[in-house]
């Protein structure tokens, strides 16, 4: 083990969703550690963007647009990764999609949309990056952001605890395929974040008095501290983990 067992120097790091909030985050954290990134989402502008954060902190990312549901792009990318010197050794399955209804509302179309983003889609790109490693004869690491949904549910959010807990378990049987191949598979599942996304929520007073009441840590996490998880699992100080998930949720899973 090197003297510094978080480097990822000459480490490929696709950090799929990474145009902002955690996913950008955990971008940051790896380049941080060394790796070269690769930003990925939808948005031509908001991945410039993003990438002006990597500059202003004397880091550097390369771009890939391509929406995850379309596997053939999004895993043509990988592919060709794997034809150069610089393939991709890190996958982080960081997209995701949320729709706040519960049942009945939630139709098996919609159920079936999420699970094409949330979980095929995952699936598809680890599939591609793994059958890479395996043919390159290289380790590799796969770590999958899920959330603390995929452990609680409500009444008003039905189809979201479905999918992370089936990303969840997705998690577990690709560890227990691709252990002999070197390539470790771990799950990341974070909590409330004060994130662009929940920015509504973090203004809430009612919401901010709950996390006082409801997390051992008493207060929303700060997006960049979703980043040493990633970093950890990523690195050869966790070469023997797999098929775990990380809850960083500021112990609100944990506290009654």
């Amino acid at each position: 083990m090197p003297d510094y067992p978080f480097a990822l120097d000459k480490k490929v790091a696709l950090v799929t969703g990474s145009g902002r909030g955690l996913g950008l985050e955990i971008a940051l954290g790896l380049a941080a550690a060394g790796a070269r990134v690769i930003l990925n989402g939808r948005d031509q502008s908001r991945l410039d963007t993003a990438r002006e954060r990597f500059r202003a902190a004397g880091l550097d990312a390369d771009i890939a647009v391509f929406d995850v549901a379309d596997t053939d792009q999004a895993t043509g990318l990988i592919d060709a990764a794997a034809e150069t010197d610089a393939p991709i050794d890190i996958l982080v399955n960081n997209v995701g999609q949320r729709d706040r209804r519960g049942f009945p509302d939630i139709t098996a179309a919609d159920l079936s949309r999420m699970l094409e983003v949330n979980l095929v889609a995952p699936y598809a790109l680890a599939q591609s990056a793994a059958t890479n490693l395996i043919r390159l004869g290289r380790p590799g690491r796969i770590i999958n952001i899920s959330s603390i949904g995929g452990r609680l549910a409500g009444p008003t959010d039905t189809a979201y605890p479905i999918v992370k807990a089936g990303l969840e378990s997705m998690t577990r049987a690709l560890a227990a395929s691709l252990g002999p191949h070197q390539i470790t598979v771990n799950a990341v599942a974070p909590g409330n974040f004060a994130t662009e996304t929940n920015s509504e929520l973090v203004a809430n007073d009612w919401y901010r008095e709950y996390l006082q009441v409801r997390t051992s840590l008493g207060r929303w996490g700060r997006p960049e501290e979703i980043a040493g998880a990633a970093v950890y699992l990523a690195s050869d100080a966790a070469s023997y983990v797999t098929g775990q998930t990380i809850v960083v949720d500021g112990g609100l899973t944990a506290h009654l």
